[in-house]
């Protein structure tokens, strides 16, 4: 059977239809309402109503969503698109469109799509990372999707980033409300702003960055470096509890030329181990996976 997808962003709505191989049939983008609860609904189910037209029928709709929702209260929380939070966003779905619905945080989404026949294939656990604007994580095991007790499995930029040094601890907290977050310092956003800090210069992107770093520029050079010992620091802490079998990087960040190569020894001093030699690889589907991971639950129906 065919599955429908949904990647609800917070500037973009992609939705997908996956055929029974994962093959894509049908996609199409739309702008997200910002800040309209309401219309972005309306935009999803527009958005199913002519996906259904290629998919025929099926048992219900994945969608991927910044935050999660609640397992006690089922209210939407934790997402920066905030007109989500505090709705229950699923069950407006459900009765909206008239389906199944199931949701799950679009850093979930990702590692499952990884998971199942992209970067991640066959490994028995997957640890997927999203680095752009802010930074994600998701815990795929044996090709399903681990949200824990509490719904918040994965959730790892928002934990301290170890080891921090004086001045790391001195940044101001987290949009969250938190100290030291991870995302305040290995997501692109931030990389971006310690560079601009560091400097006393207007702030650039972080691919203007890593090609004056590549070009010999030593200021661009030591930005990029303290961003790997970071994001070294930031993966010991999953791999020190999880050790998965490979990790999966995905965002704009993740296309940094050489990232994937320096990680492995910028990772090592870090963890519980002498040795260390879990496959870090760059995302097969790179933005689409999100969307293509929302369809992927849909495996879940009637199961």
């Amino acid at each position: 059977m065919n599955r429908i997808g949904i990647d609800l962003g917070g500037t973009k709505i992609e939705a997908a239809v996956l055929g029974r191989d994962g093959d894509m049939l049908w996609s199409e983008r739309v702008a997200t309402p910002t800040g309209d609860y309401a219309g972005t609904l309306q935009a999803i189910a527009e958005l199913v109503r002519r996906a259904k037209i290629i998919s025929g029928d099926v048992a219900g709709v994945g969608v991927a969503t910044p935050g999660s929702e609640n397992p006690q209260t089922q209210l939407h929380r934790n997402a920066n698109s905030t007109c989500l939070n505090g709705m229950p966003l699923r069950q407006d779905l459900r009765r909206l469109i008239g389906m199944q619905v199931r949701t799950a945080n679009d850093a979930n989404c990702f590692a499952l799509s990884e998971a199942i026949d992209g970067a991640g294939s066959g490994a028995a656990i997957v640890f997927g990372v999203i680095l752009g604007t802010g930074c994600g994580g998701g815990i795929v095991v044996d090709q399903i999707v681990r949200n824990g007790a509490n719904g918040i499995a994965g959730e790892w930029g928002h934990t301290a980033l170890s080891n921090a040094n004086e001045s790391e601890r001195a940044k101001a907290k987290c949009w969250c409300g938190r100290a030291c977050c991870l995302e305040q310092f290995i997501s692109g956003s931030a990389v971006e702003m310690d560079h601009a800090r560091a400097n006393n210069t207007e702030r650039i992107s972080l691919k203007q960055i890593a090609a004056q770093a590549d070009a010999g520029d030593a200021r661009c050079s030591a930005t990029i470096d303290r961003w790997i010992d970071r994001l070294g620091r930031a993966l010991s802490g999953v791999i020190n509890v999880l050790d998965p079998d490979v990790i999966v990087l995905g965002g704009g960040a993740s296309l940094v030329g050489g990232l994937v190569e320096r990680l492995p020894s910028a990772i090592l001093p870090h963890i519980f181990a002498d040795s260390w030699s879990t496959p870090i690889r760059l995302a097969k589907f790179g933005d689409s996976s999100g969307v293509r991971g929302a369809a992927w639950l849909c495996d879940t129906f009637g199961a």
